[in-house]
């Protein structure tokens, strides 16, 4: 099995992992009700997507209601 001939010092280790740190996503608003949305996505808000209602938003509130546990 291979080992490294030298340490690796922390500047190379820094230069080598400095496209590893995070993008930031861009949103996009939301022609309908002009919420902050992710870009190729149905708005969580009105359900839209490219002008056309995809997403019953009424039954998925519902839906999400059920499995939400009551705190006491």
């Amino acid at each position: 099995m291979g080992l490294p001939s030298k340490r690796r010092t922390n500047t190379s280790k820094k230069q080598r992992a400095a496209h590893f740190a995070l993008k930031k996503t861009d949103t996009i608003s939301c022609p309908n009700c002009k919420k902050a949305i992710l870009p190729h996505k149905a708005c969580l808000n009105c359900g839209e997507y490219k002008g056309r209602k995809v997403v019953d938003v009424a039954k998925r509130t519902t839906r999400r209601s059920k499995h939400i546990k009551p705190i006491n």
